[in-house]
């Protein structure tokens, strides 16, 4: 077996036996979650277990998956045993993995519950608090989310195999685009080449040609080709035991002006992720990506105004309306984000960023995303105008390019402390791309 489970499971208790020391707790039971159902309807939604289950298993979690965590013991893994015709059976996965668990099947109605310790805590969904009369614990969710930022290397060998997935999509698409194909064709070209379905993909991939690019969830796949498409913005990831990766490359077809803003955009992004090291403060990171979008603005004659004007009028956030990254891990926008400390205390991102998902100062194995953008958005053109009256912007070079929507380029990477590892790009390299 893989020698680094064993050792991140080893980090998993120490980090939870230390929980457990802090709030003066026996046990904590951690819930996978159950199904859940439209409004009025038999059919479930597509099911994502709780990333504080999830992280202990080396196997895509199932719902009514309980976890039993109590210090100096092996885990305990409550098995959902279902007498069920109507779908495939559900045989807990084998492996050497089950070497370090006790593995109990229950039934639904089985009371797996009543020999837990009287100090036990939960985690995970609530929809069984009542039935199994455990306490959640005030501080406990912060406690454990603050420490899933720093990830272990089996943690970092799943976001890469997640890379290694999402990578193979994307160059699928890129294809499909220059063969001119609809959204929902180049959709299904990054579902086939990266082995998933729809329902698998850690998030909806965003599959925008021309203005739609400039839709920051763009959240169609138009069934019709574009005859004139001359842009493909692309963010899509795939995932390896729930951990995910979270990618997006633009596309344009001619070398022209708006190709011009693609890489230039693309040699910014570039330097953020080597400016993102161990020790840095993120929105460090975030203000420098201001400072070069001022810059493209410049040298692309979008905007006259001097880089400290720009920033004074915040005429880059005009055309980056959004943060640059955010931590990644079981969840895209992985939790913690915004915490000081394991106590839950915050640290808000002020006005110039309000969308910045990430205010922490980085530090080693964290996994983040880095994702400047650069975007013709009429809504946010026209409120400029409106209330920017010096603006410094060429208004007829900016409706030249809202029809080719945006530009958006997102890796995903490794926080290191002379250089970080760009989980991302090295992929692609391996295929032979960027």
């Amino acid at each position: 077996m893989n020698t680094l489970y064993p050792q991140h499971l080893s980090t998993l208790m120490q980090r939870y036996e230390n929980a457990m020391a802090h709030f003066k707790l026996e046990a904590i039971v951690i819930a996978s979650g159950h199904k859940t159902y439209y409004f009025q309807d038999d059919h479930s939604h597509p099911f994502h277990a709780y990333s504080g289950a999830q992280q202990w298993l080396p196997f895509d979690a199932g719902a009514d998956v309980f976890l039993i965590i109590q210090p100096g013991q092996k885990p305990t893994l409550v098995w959902p045993i279902r007498d069920d015709f109507w779908h495939a059976p559900n045989p807990v996965p084998e492996g050497e993995w089950q070497d370090y668990w006790h593995i109990t099947p229950a039934r639904r109605d089985d009371k797996w519950w009543q020999n837990l310790p009287k100090q036990s805590a939960w985690l995970g969904p609530k929809s069984d608090l009542e039935k199994l009369d455990i306490a959640a614990c005030d501080g406990l969710n912060a406690y454990v989310d603050f420490a899933k930022a720093v990830k272990t290397p089996f943690e970092i060998q799943a976001l890469q195999q997640a890379s290694q997935s999402a990578v193979h999509g994307h160059l699928a698409a890129k294809q499909a685009f220059l063969a001119g194909q609809s959204e929902l064709d180049i959709h299904l070209a990054f579902l086939s080449a990266s082995q998933q379905t729809s329902t698998q993909e850690p998030y909806p991939g965003i599959v925008g040609l021309n203005e739609h690019a400039a839709v920051l969830h763009y959240e169609h796949k138009a069934i019709h080709a574009v005859p004139d498409s001359r842009t493909l913005l692309i963010d899509a990831g795939a995932s390896c035991h729930g951990y995910a990766s979270d990618i997006t490359r633009t596309y344009t077809r001619h070398q022209d002006d708006f190709s011009a803003l693609i890489t230039g955009l693309d040699t910014l992004e570039q330097s953020l992720c080597q400016q993102a090291t161990t020790g840095v403060a993120f929105r460090d990171v975030h203000q420098s990506c201001l400072v070069g979008v001022a810059q493209l603005l410049n040298d692309h004659q979008i905007c006259s105004l001097s880089i400290e004007e720009q920033l004074e009028k915040r005429i880059p956030q005009v055309f980056f309306p959004h943060g640059l990254g955010h931590l990644l891990g079981l969840q895209v926008h992985d939790v913690g984000g915004h915490q000081v400390d394991s106590s839950g205390q915050l640290s808000l991102p002020d006005d110039h960023a309000p969308f910045l998902r990430l205010t922490r100062t980085l530090e080693e194995d964290m996994v983040i995303t880095i994702e400047p953008g650069l975007y013709f958005i009429p809504m946010l053109i026209e409120k400029m105008q409106a209330e920017v009256p010096h603006h410094g912007c060429d208004l007829k070079r900016i409706q030249h390019f809202i029809p080719y929507g945006g530009i958006r380029i997102e890796d995903n990477v490794q926080i290191k402390s002379q250089s970080s590892v760009n989980l991302t790009r090295d992929t692609f390299q391996a295929a032979g791309s960027t």
